[in-house]
């Protein structure tokens, strides 16, 4: 592509040839956008895996924590009297009712998930309405569908 030189005016070139000038000037911006763009999410990408390697291992450190005072509570336990056995049942009993609750919660809002039915309902009538296209009879025929605003 030709492009305007220091001797050169811009009012000598030709429209094909200021076309021209232009679509290889907006190449190149795009082209240079797209390499920003790449810098850019390749930084972000970093940071990310920093950040979420930093978020493992505090998880960890969570975990470890639980377990230590765990034992501790244990040892409380056989500080009050209580079978070492029992100390360690008492504790792990009190996690199977904590993990149950969980559990039970968990299931309780799964159950409550509807699976887009307002969506489906549209695209049914969206599919319906294609299959009679044009047709007078098509608006007789469509399914009704449920008011998008509550």
């Amino acid at each position: 592509m030709s492009e305007a030189l220091p001797g050169e005016r811009m009012e000598d070139k030709s429209l094909g040839e200021l076309v021209a000038m232009a679509s290889s000037n907006v190449s190149s911006l795009i082209r240079a956008e797209l390499d920003l763009a790449k810098l850019e999410l390749k930084d972000d990408a970093k940071k990310a895996a920093l950040g979420s390697g930093m978020f493992a291992i505090a998880g960890l450190c969570a975990g470890l924590i639980v377990i230590l005072l765990s034992i501790a509570a244990a040892y409380g336990l056989v500080a009050l009297g209580v079978w070492h056995w029992a100390a360690f049942l008492i504790v792990a009993g009190v996690y199977l009712l904590v993990a149950a609750a969980l559990v039970g919660i968990g299931y309780l809002r799964i159950r409550k998930i509807r699976g887009a039915q307002r969506t489906r309902a549209q695209l049914r009538a969206d599919f319906e309405m294609l299959r009679h296209r044009g047709g007078d009879d098509a608006v007789e025929d469509a399914p009704d569908t449920p008011a998008l605003a509550d």
